[in-house]
């Protein structure tokens, strides 16, 4: 190798920090007294659960062996891939507002084991539940002033109308340092991009509209210009997303969608890119002394442990035959 070639290289090398899967050390610290610190570790343990796939810098997606509808046993040892989805809805409270829909009620049902709940599944498979992995997780992590939505749009039109009695401030991603704890997400309307003022002007009425958001569980870690996020349903799985930074913190191009994208195909590779989106807003989670001051969250998990196949099952008063739930005794009724 030419010495000027060696050079080049090793800059190169040096110029560059390898990235670093933050997740398996901060998943431990779901009871941290620092609020981002939890919110971070709840994501995080729920990443390493499902396997731990990722989409890299690039836009890449990696490692994704497990999917929302599997019966596969994640890597807690016991959960099916399918029960832990439905355990989201359950435990952030957002299940009762899909009872319309088919498979909901069964779902309530769902961590028991025993009990084989197809409709359930189904339900899972169909409905999407980003918004509601994300309500969990922040329910989860105890955050004031947040209230869960099963709809991504609902709780970011609450930071943007609310911002004195909200645990998050709305800004223009492309001026903003993500931190852990933050939100930065993307509109999903096909044929129109927003950006962050075309958002504001929707957030303005009423109308609903169809979003994704993903939780920053770090930024910027051993200064390798990366900030790591962790969504639900992303490729049917909670799976952690990688973006550049510059040195000042902010995101570096982010690859942001126009109406002119080339298409993704195999003959033409070079609009293949899962970081490519309508990034519309960060939401900036407030400091902890601000945090303080607000409601606290309601329907709160009385604690940061996840509960475990253990947990007695519930049991039914207008029973389905076969369903495996016990029935209610008399007292338990009114």
């Amino acid at each position: 190798m030419h010495r000027w070639m060696l050079a080049l290289f090793l800059l190169s090398a040096a110029a560059r920090v390898d990235a670093a899967d933050v997740c398996p050390a901060l998943r431990g610290q779901t009871a941290s007294p620092d609020i981002a610190t939890r919110i971070a570790a709840v994501a995080c343990n729920e990443h390493v659960i499902w396997y731990r796939p990722f989409i890299d810098r690039d836009g890449r997606l990696a490692s994704a062996s497990v999917h929302e509808g599997d019966s596969s046993v994640l890597d807690d040892g016991y959960s099916r891939a399918w029960r832990r989805v439905a355990r989201y809805w359950q435990e952030s409270g957002l299940l009762h507002s899909t009872a319309y829909l088919p498979g909901a009620t069964e779902c309530e049902y769902a961590g028991n084991q025993n009990n084989p709940a197809p409709n359930c599944r189904g339900f899972v498979i169909d409905n999407a539940w980003s918004a509601t992995f994300v309500s969990w997780v922040l329910m989860k992590a105890r955050l004031p002033g947040f209230r869960p939505d099963a709809s991504h749009v609902g709780y970011v039109r609450a930071a943007y109308r609310e911002p004195q009695t909200n645990a998050y401030r709305y800004l223009d991603p492309a001026h903003a340092r993500p931190a852990v704890g933050d939100l930065l997400c993307y509109v999903r309307q096909d044929g129109q991009v927003l950006g962050y003022a075309g958002l504001q002007s929707v957030l303005q009425g009423q109308d609903g509209l169809p979003m994704h958001c993903e939780i920053v569980v770090a930024a910027n870690p051993g200064n390798d210009g990366t900030a790591y996020l962790i969504g639900g349903n992303v490729q049917q799985g909670v799976t952690l997303r990688m973006l550049a930074l510059n040195r000042s913190g902010e995101f570096w191009g982010l690859p942001q969608r126009t109406d002119n994208d080339t298409p993704c195909a195999p003959d033409t590779q070079s609009g293949c890119n899962f970081n490519r989106q309508d990034w519309a807003v960060l939401l900036k989670l407030k400091p902890a002394a601000e945090l303080a001051s607000l409601p606290a969250p309601v329907g709160i998990f009385a604690s940061p442990v996840l509960p475990t196949q253990a947990t007695a099952p519930r049991c039914c008063i207008n029973c389905v035959v076969g369903s495996g739930v016990p029935r209610c005794p008399p007292s338990n009724r009114d």
